[in-house]
């Protein structure tokens, strides 16, 4: 397809500014948990039945890759029932590769059954280079050889067995990934300096209610006995944090008041805090929370980290909030090196933004002195004009909706297939709120 026909097929929102969201907005299930849980049902060959379940586009692509390996998933009305007791292939095939990064965590179901696992070198958002080292290093510490061999890795062991691993960062796919391999290894593995985010936790709730023996215990380190079978389960997704920010923000930019169906307060305090020093109002009732907007707001100095820090997810609209902040505002991004490239099309529509290779926060990073602009400087309030723009990444793809939101005049978002691997019937949604936005 040559590019005229390609930008002429391509799939774009027509988003007209100016008007602030009103109403109430469900949270759908979270991406981050439900995507790894379809993964663990390859840990039995019980029936497992995640509810809550979005549907969303990484979903899908999910759901054909295990369906690709010979296992039976039904999904319909947020209900995913997942039979794995046909699986009939260790080797994820390599389109898969090119749709997002859950193809490494099947390392460890894999090889439980076969004793080997080949998947194929990973694609995902443009966010930075997320290498793998963490997840392959744990998992040779396990008993795994792996080896590169045309385009894929290749693990082999027959039976993994127990070990202490310490991450040298909290990662959160090595903690997952090294989680899936441990709750049928041989003996009792320890993860030290591991990921706690609210979605491992709720994956680690699954991973129990099939039978598993795993605990959290002090300094980040998660304690998994293995055993030598998992039962089926019936399980429900917790509500997306990153949704119900993303909410929140839109509120506050479009100077309206929406009620977060389903946002859960005890999973978004460092988001929560942040938006207060912002001086956006918000109320925690007992289903939600509802946020509002102000005349005027402060700026501040955030640095994201892993849980329970400022979400790296939360950076993107919360940017976008900052543009309207009375001054000058600092992020500071810790956990990927190269998360601010979309912030080039929001000066282009009138930002003012600007990127640094230095730590910029309260503290240095490891990714001092390695030439990333890592750290970026908003000074506002300023005025968004529309504007042609295309999404880049999933997370940036609501900002860009909530600059077109905030715009004076008519944009048009390309790269919109990016925001529906993340977000469900997002257009309903916003359009639910009073936005003008609809498909071209």
């Amino acid at each position: 397809m040559n590019n005229a026909s390609r930008v002429e097929n391509e799939r774009a929102y027509l988003v007209t500014g100016g008007k602030p969201l009103k109403g109430e907005v469900g949270v759908s299930g979270a991406k981050n948990a439900a995507t790894k849980q379809l993964v663990a049902a390859l840990l039995t060959d019980e029936k497992v039945t995640l509810r809550n379940v979005p549907a969303i586009g990484d979903v899908d692509a999910t759901v054909e890759m295990l369906q690709g390996l010979g296992t039976s998933v039904e999904f319909s009305e947020n209900i995913a029932t997942i039979d794995a007791s046909n699986v009939k292939t260790p080797e994820v095939a390599a389109a898969f590769s090119r749709k997002n990064r859950i193809p490494i965590l099947l390392m460890g179901p894999l090889m439980h059954r076969f004793g080997e696992a080949r998947i194929p070198m990973l694609g995902g958002c443009k966010i930075g280079a997320r290498p793998i080292d963490l997840h392959l290093e744990g998992l040779r510490k396990m008993g795994a050889d792996i080896v590169c061999e045309d385009g894929f890795y290749v693990a082999r062991a027959k039976r993994l067995k127990a070990a202490a691993i310490e991450l040298a960062f909290p990662s959160v796919g090595a903690t997952e990934n090294l989680m899936f391999a441990a709750v049928k290894a041989k003996g009792t593995t320890t993860i030290t300096n591991a990921a706690i985010e609210p979605e491992i936790i709720d994956t680690a709730m699954l991973l129990q209610s099939m039978g598993a023996l795993i605990h959290l215990d002090a300094n980040r380190t998660w304690v998994i006995e293995g055993v030598d079978k998992l039962h089926g389960a019936d399980h429900r997704v917790l509500a997306d944090r990153i949704e119900a920010a993303s909410f929140g923000v839109a509120a506050a930019l479009t100077r309206g008041q929406v009620f977060v169906r389903g946002a859960r307060q005890a999973d978004m305090l460092s988001f929560l805090n942040a938006m207060r020093r912002v001086g956006v109002p918000f109320t925690v009732e007992s289903d939600g929370i509802a946020f509002g907007s102000a005349e005027n707001y402060n700026p501040v100095i955030v640095e994201t980290g892993t849980h329970p820090g400022f979400m790296t997810d939360w950076q993107q609209p919360f940017v976008m909030l900052l543009t309207q902040a009375n001054g000058v505002s600092i992020v500071h991004e810790t956990v990927f090196e190269d998360r601010f490239g979309y912030t080039e099309a929001l000066v282009k529509m009138g930002a003012n933004i600007q990127l640094h290779h230095d730590c910029l926060g309260s503290k240095d990073c490891r990714f001092r002195h390695q030439n990333f602009l890592h750290s970026c400087i908003v000074s506002g309030p300023t005025t968004l004009k529309a504007a042609d723009i295309q999404i880049p990444d999933l997370r940036a793809g609501f900002s860009y909706l909530l600059a077109a939101l905030m715009a004076q005049g008519q944009s048009r978002v390309t790269g919109v297939e990016l925001i529906e691997r993340g977000y469900e019937n997002i257009i309903g949604k916003l359009t639910g709120l009073g936005a003008d936005i609809k498909a071209e």
